[in-house]
């Protein structure tokens, strides 16, 4: 590969400016549908919020949807309708957005942290049943950057211990685990569609679940409190302590638009994984992700990690990796970090303070023993130290001659790894 002198010393850009399209396509479908919400009078939860449910529930093979204005509040609902309360344990793996464990602090639960697997992100399946606590009643798995679990494992441990499973798959829409979508292997599970996502309304989310009466109780959360949805007659009366967790009818008219066509839009980011995967594989110091034997990647994400022995350096690892990200970003990659602290390191779980006055670890001595000590994590913090990331080159309209230049960039950075120098482009 090249050994012209890199960009970020004022070397020539591998990916031509503006190469790189941004995500989500927007076409005629999806001006159509927009369009015709916008004009039809209908702005709170209206007509394509129900046609997004039932359309969104087909796809992805689960018996009920229920449209949200976020995947967190997805999530929220999970907790509640698997009857999780005050002072009792959810266990969630120790790497991803705070969303997966502040959900378990809305309903006044506490959350008991797994450390990562390296190798995948995702939580330790091995390390879930030595984490259980007597107060524990849930897991909510992360399907992180679109790679499902193996749910095989973790229903194995829940089912023995008798644990409900929520799953956060707000990156992992049309990821597969043995053939099967995630969002069908738990009690429910939660998708996000904001920007970022795979599917994108904009903001929104949807919760899914194959069981009636955690369906009922979902939506009492998601509405009020009610018993009653805005498409049947309501008494307006509060039963249960509930929020407002619609979503709009504009935002689902964009999100049935981009619907048809995920499959698409999947079938891209796997064209332009296995391009960077072929290319990428041999070069020294770069950790590819994970490829599932026993499932289907959506591809949310392209995360690396650098190995800092394999390159020899022995200076403080966020260093090289944020010098490698300026290398790679003066090559035309927009390469980011996604999470820089893993979760029992965030000062909203460190202060055992969430509602005031130490609520929920105070109450009733829920939080005894419960420790969040960063040394504890020690996968999570390794990756941290260690990771980038990219989505929109893996996207749509993006195509493989998008992913061969990003690849070029990588290639061109990485062999010439030891020109990176950290005090002369973090400077």
């Amino acid at each position: 590969m090249s050994t012209k002198n890199l960009a970020v010393y004022g070397g020539d850009r591998t990916v031509p400016d503006k190469m790189i399209r941004e995500w989500p396509p927007v076409d005629e479908i999806d001006k159509d549908m927009v369009m015709k919400s916008l004009m039809g009078g209908k702005h709170a939860f209206g007509p394509n919020c129900e046609a997004f449910q039932t359309e969104y529930a087909r796809w992805n093979g689960s018996k009920y949807a229920i449209f949200t204005n976020s995947g967190t509040a997805a999530l929220h609902m999970g907790i509640y309708a698997c009857g999780i309360g005050a002072g009792d344990h959810v266990l969630v793996t120790s790497y991803s957005w705070s969303s997966s464990a502040t959900c378990i602090l809305h309903h006044n639960a506490i959350p008991i942290f797994v450390d990562i697997d390296f190798a995948t992100i995702n939580i330790d399946t091995d390390k879930i049943e030595k984490a259980i606590t007597p107060r524990t009643k849930a897991i909510v798995v992360v399907h992180l950057h679109g790679l499902a679990v193996n749910m095989e494992k973790v229903l194995a441990v829940a089912k023995k211990h008798k644990l409900k499973v929520i799953e956060d798959a707000c990156q992992g829409h049309g990821a597969e685990f043995r053939g099967r979508k995630t969002g069908n292997w738990g009690d429910c599970g939660a998708f996000s569609f904001n920007q970022n996502k795979c599917l994108c309304s904009g903001e929104g989310g949807m919760f899914v679940t194959n069981d009636e009466q955690i369906y009922r109780d979902a939506l009492k959360l998601w509405s009020f409190g009610e018993t009653s949805t805005p498409s049947e007659k309501r008494d307006y009366h509060a039963y249960a302590l509930g929020w407002m967790y619609r979503g709009s009818d504009l935002v689902a008219a964009f999100g049935r638009a981009q619907l048809s066509k995920i499959d698409g839009y999947i079938k891209i980011q796997n064209d332009n994984a296995a391009v960077l995967n072929r290319r990428l594989k041999n070069l020294k110091g770069l950790i590819l992700p994970y490829e599932p034997e026993r499932g289907m990647h959506n591809w949310y994400n392209y995360t690396c990690r650098i190995d800092m022995d394999a390159i020899g350096w022995k200076g403080k690892p966020q260093a090289m990796r944020d010098a490698v990200m300026k290398a790679l970003q003066a090559e035309g990659v927009p390469v980011g970090v996604w999470q820089s602290f893993a979760l029992p390191d965030m000062t909203v779980f460190r202060a055992k303070n969430a509602y005031g006055h130490g609520c929920p670890w105070s109450c009733n001595g829920a939080g005894d023993g419960v420790e969040y000590k960063i040394e504890d994590y020690p996968m999570a913090v390794k990756h941290t130290a260690t990771h980038f990331g990219m989505t929109t080159p893996l996207r749509a309209p993006n195509r493989t001659d998008v992913a061969e230049k990003v690849a070029d960039a990588f290639i061109k950075v990485f062999e010439n790894i030891g020109k990176v120098d950290p005090d002369k482009i973090l400077k």
